[in-house]
């Protein structure tokens, strides 16, 4: 049996703010905008290339907006994803590695090389470059 991780709910304080972030400043497509009422509306976007989604909306998540942390995405080019982001007016740090444990700036061997970024509630994003054989 197969186990697919689907969708990620991510709580957030203004739903068209980060939206607007997520599709227009990240990239990720929008899949769904679905408000039933005004308790409930569901925003489901995903990164290209990506079979998992994440939600942003309103009565998902008693979640405290910006507190998911750890959110990775990986990329097979992590200077050309950071490029791509800031060119989106993304305030993405500059492309890190682990040194014996502590963040240094540059690219890092294979699964070594990592940017990271916030949404604008403070959720965090590490961007990992992934080798392109395994």
């Amino acid at each position: 049996m197969d186990w697919k991780l689907e969708v990620v709910v991510v709580p957030v304080s203004d739903v068209d703010r980060s939206k607007k972030f997520y599709s227009e400043q990240c990239g990720f497509n929008v899949d769904v905008d679905h408000r039933p009422n005004e308790q409930f509306r569901v925003v489901q976007l995903t990164p290209p290339g990506s079979a998992c989604s994440v939600t942003i909306g309103v009565g998902l998540s008693k979640s405290e907006p910006g507190s998911l942390k750890g959110l990775q995405l990986v990329v097979s080019d992590v200077a050309a994803a950071r490029a791509e982001l800031v060119a989106r007016g993304v305030d993405v740090s500059p492309v890190s590695h682990f040194d014996d444990g502590v963040m240094a700036e540059g690219h890092g061997g294979p699964w070594n090389s990592f940017i990271f970024f916030d949404d604008p509630d403070g959720n965090s994003w590490a961007v990992q470059e992934k080798p392109e054989t395994v």
